[in-house]
C-alpha cells in the first residue's frame, strides 16, 4: 500500500481523533484512554519485570489456540483468558472498557485505537523477537504513528473467495461472482458477504478494476463519485446476499448446511470447512488466493492497551507469538503469511512461505490492507469520504 508523506500522516493522525471523539460522544460511551501508566505511558514500558499471572486478550479466530497458548503459560505463568472479536468495530468497542490487555488489531481498528488513547505505544526493545519480523511489516502506518511504534506485526493475509465446487459452476476467477449483477444473480439468495463497513473498500477495489475512469487508487480513500459507486454496486448485491456474517462460527455452519454457497471469506473458515469434508474451494494457493482484481486483506498488530493490569505478561506475549515456532504454528493453522522471518524454517510444509508470498513484497501491492477511511486523500485533498460517511452508508445498504 502506498505510503503518506509526514505532513500527510499527522493529518490522517489529528482527522482519525476527531472522528473517534466524535464517535464516543454520540456513543455515549467513554474511553479509559486517559491513564496510561500502566502500559508505560508515551514512551512503552521501560523495563519487562515479572509476569503478573494472568493475561487477557482480544484476538481474531485462530490466533489464540490451545496448541501453542499452553506452552507460553508454562513458560511465563501467565494464564490466558481470550475473547475472539467478529469484527474491528468490535474489537474497538471492547478495548475501549479497559478489560482486557491486548488485542490483535487489523489496519482498520488501530488508528482508532491509538487516538482514543487505548493503546500505549510499544517499546520495541523489550521484544527481541521483533528484530527478525520482516521489514516491509515494521514502521507502516497501521502500526506506527508520527514514528512512534504501536504495536508488533503478527501476520498478514488476503481476504478469499471462497465457494462450494458443487454448486458454483464455473470455477470463478474474480470478485464479479459476487458483485456483478448479472453473474451474481445465479446464486441469489447464496451468497455470503462480510459484515463490516470495510466491505465497501472490496466494491471499491473491483471497481477499479472494471471501471478505471473513476480513478480509483486506494480502496479507501474515495471521493464523492467513487464512493457513490461503490455504494450503488453494494445496493444492486443486496437482493443477492443471503448472509451477512461478522462471526466465523456462523459462516461455517451456512457454508456446511448450504445456506450459502459462495461468499467473502478468511482463511480461518476455507480449511475449518475442508478439514470437516466440504467440498470447498477458493482461488489457489499458487496465486496466493488473490481473484484478478487482487483482495482486500489485512495486516494485523498485537497492541497493548494503555490500561492493561498485566503489562508483563502482555510483552511476554507479544514477544512469544513472534517466536519462529509460534509464529509458524499460528501461520499454518490460519492460512496467512508469518510476520516473523524465521518462522519459515519452522512450517510442517516447507513451501508454506512460498504459497502465501510471506518474503515477496512485490505480491502484496495487489493486496489492500484494511485501512481507517479519513477525509485525507493521502494527496492534498480533503474531500474524500471518513469512517463516518463508510459506517452510514453501510447500515443503509443492508436496510
Amino acid at each position: 500500500m502506498r505510503r503518506k508523506d509526514a505532513n500527510s500522516a499527522r493529518t490522517a493522525w489529528l482527522v482519525v481523533a476527531v472522528l473517534v471523539v466524535f464517535m464516543l460522544v454520540l456513543a455515549g460511551c467513554g474511553s479509559g484512554g486517559g491513564d496510561s501508566t500502566s502500559s508505560g505511558g508515551e514512551e512503552g514500558l521501560q523495563k519487562l519485570g515479572k509476569g503478573e499471572g494472568e493475561l487477557n486478550l482480544i484476538s481474531w479466530a485462530g490466533y489464540v489456540e490451545p496448541e501453542w497458548v499452553k506452552p507460553f503459560e508454562q513458560e511465563t505463568g501467565c494464564k490466558v483468558n481470550n475473547k475472539t472479536g467478529g469484527t474491528s468495530d468490535e474489537m474497538v468497542q471492547l478495548m475501549g472498557t479497559g478489560e482486557y490487555d491486548g488485542v490483535s488489531a487489523s489496519g482498520n481498528a488501530s488508528a482508532r485505537l491509538v487516538a482514543a488513547g487505548d493503546v500505549a505505544p510499544v517499546n520495541v526493545d523489550l521484544v527481541p523477537n521483533y528484530k527478525t519480523i520482516f521489514s516491509d511489516l515494521k514502521d507502516q502506518p497501521y502500526n506506527t504513528f508520527d514514528g512512534v511504534n504501536y504495536g508488533i506485526p503478527h501476520g498478514r493475509g488476503a481476504n478469499l473467495l471462497m465457494w462450494n465446487s458443487d454448486d458454483v459452476n464455473p470455477p470463478p476467477d474474480s470478485w464479479d461472482v459476487m458483485l456483478d449483477p448479472k453473474v451474481a444473480a445465479k446464486y441469489k439468495g447464496k451468497i455470503s458477504v462480510y459484515d463490516e463497513s470495510s466491505y465497501i473498500a472490496d466494491a471499491a477495489m473491483y471497481l477499479k478494476f472494471h471501471q478505471p475512469d473513476l480513478g480509483i487508487e486506494n480502496p479507501y480513500e474515495l471521493n464523492e463519485e467513487q464512493f457513490q459507486a461503490a455504494i450503488a454496486l453494494l445496493k444492486e448485491q443486496r437482493a443477492n446476499v443471503g448472509e451477512y456474517w461478522s462471526e466465523a462460527a456462523k459462516q461455517i455452519s451456512a457454508f456446511a448446511n448450504g445456506d450459502v454457497t459462495v461468499g467473502t471469506t478468511w482463511q480461518y473458515q476455507y480449511f475449518t470447512l475442508q478439514g470437516e469434508g466440504e467440498p470447498m474451494a477458493a482461488s489457489p494457493a499458487s496465486q496466493g488466493f488473490l481473484p484478478k482484481e487482487g483482495a482486500t486483506g489485512w495486516s494485523d498488530t498485537w497492541m497493548i492497551s494503555s490500561q492493561a493490569k498485566h503489562p508483563n505478561c502482555m510483552y511476554m506475549w507479544m514477544n512469544y507469538i513472534v517466536s519462529p515456532q509460534a509464529n509458524a504454528e499460528v501461520a499454518e493453522f490460519f492460512g496467512e503469511a508469518p510476520a516473523q522471518s524465521l518462522a519459515c524454517d519452522k512450517t510442517v510444509d516447507k513451501e508454506f512461505c512460498t504459497k502465501y508470498h510471506a518474503d515477496n513484497p512485490a505480491f502484496w501491492k495487489r493486496v489492500y490492507y484494511w485501512e481507517t477511511p479519513l477525509a485525507d486523500c493521502g494527496n492534498g485533498s480533503e474531500d474524500c469520504k471518513d469512517y463516518n460517511d463508510w459506517v452510514k452508508a453501510w447500515t443503509a445498504i443492508k436496510g
